[in-house]
């Protein structure tokens, strides 16, 4: 019997991004399902409450089959174990993307057993667009409609 490739694509998505959403869909034909984790961190402030965030990304990948929308506390490494996920989807905009998540896919290889990290180099049309940046153009009452899909930017309208 052939093994589901499982990927997870963990981030806090408070909100996410076309950036995001487009690194998903790029990854869709690479795996037999992606899960769109959002990690808890008890230590983070959030600009947008959980229960949001996942109906967000629920509403954003509702057409897409291989993909699942979950929540979990704790390390990446024991989620992607308890969902029987061997790899982790990570996206890269710059140079200092590539040096941060280097360093955590080495951790992960080392504490996570058969985890793999993919990159993949976000598309030059997102590379400037972080959340961080579009929760400061939300705090400052500014248009977001060119960076977050539009399920939420209808709702930011609203």
């Amino acid at each position: 019997m052939k093994t589901k490739k499982i990927a997870v694509f963990p981030g806090s998505f408070d909100p996410i991004t076309q950036g995001h959403v487009e690194l998903v869909k790029r990854a869709i034909p690479l795996f037999d399902k992606i899960i769109v984790a959002v990690g808890i961190n008890a230590q983070k402030k959030y600009l947008f409450p959980l229960d949001q965030r996942l109906s967000w990304l629920k509403k954003v990948f509702a057409n897409e089959d291989k993909v699942d929308v979950s929540s979990f506390k704790g390390l990446t490494v024991n989620f992607c174990k308890d969902m029987n996920a061997h790899y982790l989807l990570r996206g890269l905009r710059n140079a200092s993307d590539f040096d941060y998540e280097k360093t955590i896919s080495q951790l992960n290889n080392i504490i996570g057993e058969d985890l793999e990290t993919i990159f993949l180099i976000s598309h030059p049309a997102f590379s400037h667009v972080s959340s961080t940046i579009v929760r400061e153009i939300i705090i400052g009452k500014g248009d977001v409609s060119a960076f977050v899909p539009s399920i939420i930017s209808n709702d930011l309208k609203s």
